[in-house]
């Protein structure tokens, strides 16, 4: 493998641009909900010591996605990276797993000296078996990969984010999954906020150009009407929920009874005693601060994030999932 700094083409050399890692506690969430999904995306067995991927372009600048086993090399490359220090980044021949086409993320950056960044060509000598190249989510649509990404960027954006929701919906009461005084949870008390923050803007699905709406927009749009129809009328007007919202929180609290794949649940640094907790499940994201609220975004509220008031219900979800989560080594 070669640094991006190399100015002269070699064919066979892989000019590195970046790199992630894929284990248990930190993985592209763009794969999967939790770290086997996210193999399975890659082909890849779910081994808990996870691996490296090596994003690059060969001499001929097709884009490749290296997977290699030697996990600490790649952390420590990108430890490096992250406090802007220099790293050469050259596994060996013997820890590479395999090659794959494509990237799964999309860069703004390519190599100098080669060729704009491209897919490989098909290999004549496959015979049509080729693997299809791996590409970045539509920024354009939106989906499981795009609403996993906004959690993501959530959870990186804390403050920006945290700084819309007021005290009156912070410390709102949230039941979780109902209460001895509410079995039905219809106590609970969650805000929802339509795009605070240009949301769908940062993820592509609006036009920031313009300002106005985009098929995303539309389909959204008809999805809320079509669904205000379908819902009874006293759902979410009498409990102040959205029905999405409660599933999620519902489904979220289950892990604490029956503990999902490694990698559903997963917990991160925050400032102070606090951590950041990201957890997935079918059509949903939470992201939450131990110490604060939570943020859900769901498949069927496109570019939307919705507020959990912290109450009296929300800090021991919090805590419980925070005990089950996998952290970075």
């Amino acid at each position: 493998m070669a640094g991006t700094d190399d100015t002269v083409a070699d064919e066979d050399a892989l000019y590195v641009l970046t790199a992630v890692l894929l284990t248990p506690a930190q993985f592209p969430s763009v794969l999967g909900d939790d770290y086997p999904a996210a193999c399975v995306a890659l082909g890849l067995e779910p081994f808990a010591e996870g691996y490296g991927l090596v994003l690059g372009q060969d001499g001929s600048g097709a884009r490749w996605t290296v997977v290699v086993d030697d996990v600490s090399l790649v952390a420590v490359a990108i430890a490096s990276w992250d406090c802007g220090m220099e790293y050469d980044l050259s596994p060996d021949d013997r820890s590479v797993v395999c090659a794959l086409p494509g990237w799964p993320l999309a860069l703004a950056v390519a190599a100098p000296g080669v060729p704009a960044p491209h897919d490989p060509l098909p290999d004549p000598e496959a015979e049509g078996t080729d693997l299809p190249a791996l590409t970045p989510p539509d920024t354009e649509s939106w989906g499981p990969p795009q609403r996993r990404l906004g959690a993501d960027e959530i959870a990186l954006q804390w403050a920006a984010w945290r700084e819309q929701i007021d005290d009156a919906t912070a410390f709102a009461g949230t039941d979780v999954a109902g209460s001895a005084d509410d079995p039905e949870g219809d106590a609970a008390d969650v805000a929802h906020a339509s795009n605070p923050t240009g949301f769908a803007d940062e993820l592509g699905v609006g036009d920031p150009d313009t300002g106005g709406s985009t098929a995303a927009d539309t389909s959204a749009d008809t999805a809320d009407a079509d669904a205000d129809e379908e819902r009874p009328a006293d759902d979410t007007v009498s409990s102040g929920v959205h029905p999405g919202v409660r599933r999620a929180l519902e489904e979220a609290h289950a892990y604490v009874d029956s503990p999902p794949p490694p990698g559903r649940v997963r917990s991160s640094f925050a400032p102070g005693d606090a951590r950041t907790l990201r957890a997935d499940g079918p059509g949903w994201s939470l992201v939450a601060r131990t110490d604060d609220i939570a943020f859900i975004l769901l498949d069927e509220e496109p570019g939307e994030v919705l507020p959990v008031g912290r109450g009296t219900e929300l800090p021991g979800l919090l805590k419980a999932l925070e005990a089950l989560a996998v952290r970075p080594a």
